[in-house]
């Protein structure tokens, strides 16, 4: 009897915005860093590209009634699968795993998500890495369908909104914050620092995320806001991630 494994890594990449090889790398990190059994999935609308060790699936379908590009296809993860079962850990296709991840499944709690940097007193989660039970929210998309395009009137984006569903629900809860840093707020140096050294690198933290800018790939190679805003000198430690075999 094939014993049905409970735990599943899974990502998503529509549009033009991420290549291959970011689903590819994210593969390989995970692939390093984590030891429980597991299946790693990518809902996608092109899997040209993408490892064949990849398991592919169709980008869950979901009307974001035109509303501008905010991550809204993300909440479509919460649809019904009749072939995923347990725990679904949800990865960003932009951030670095650095060290073992085992623990984003052996912490209890129904759904977990990173505590926003940029909204400190308010309950903002940061999507780039959530867990939940599959199958168990669907009443995400529908509460999404019942705002319709006034959902903007009211949340900025769709991690707002999947934040304060969650907390409606009585199970929010966030990572340990030394888990998940922002490579943003955690690792540049500050003006006028920044124009001389490189960013720190987070020594104990298990994921590095990225959002906004800079990307991993203009930390990489160095980067300059408009205005010479958020200056980044190139960041040499990353190399080591972009240097990850990016297929087996």
């Amino acid at each position: 009897m094939v014993e049905t494994i409970t735990k599943n890594v899974v990502c998503m990449k529509w549009g033009t915005k991420f290549g291959p090889e970011y689903v590819n790398r994210l593969f390989s990190m995970v692939e390093k860093n984590l030891t429980i059994p597991h299946r790693f999935i990518c809902f996608t609308d092109d899997e040209k590209g993408i490892n064949p060790k990849v398991e592919i699936k169709p980008l869950p379908k979901i009307n974001d009634n035109g509303l501008t590009e905010k991550g809204w296809k993300k909440l479509g993860i919460f649809s019904q699968f009749d072939d995923i079962y347990g725990q679904v850990l949800f990865l960003d296709l932009d951030i670095i795993v650095r060290s073992n991840i085992d623990c984003f499944f052996e912490v209890d709690g129904d759904f977990r998500i990173v505590k926003d940097w940029d909204f400190p007193n308010d309950i903002i989660g940061n999507s780039s890495v959530f867990r939940f039970e599959v199958n168990k929210h669907s009443d995400i998309i529908e509460h999404f369908y019942t705002y319709g395009t006034h959902i903007r009137d009211t949340y900025k984006n769709e991690q707002a909104f999947l934040s304060y569903e969650m907390e409606k629900k009585g199970i929010l809860q966030y990572w340990d914050p030394s888990w998940c840093v922002s490579f943003k707020r955690n690792c540049l140096q500050k003006f006028p620092m920044c124009y001389f050294k490189e960013a720190k690198e987070p020594v104990n933290a298990k994921i590095l995320v990225f959002h906004g800018r800079p990307t991993p790939q203009q930390a990489l190679e160095g980067f300059c806001g408009k205005g010479g805003f958020r200056y980044v000198k190139p960041t040499s430690w990353l190399k080591q991630y972009f240097e990850t075999p990016q297929t087996v």
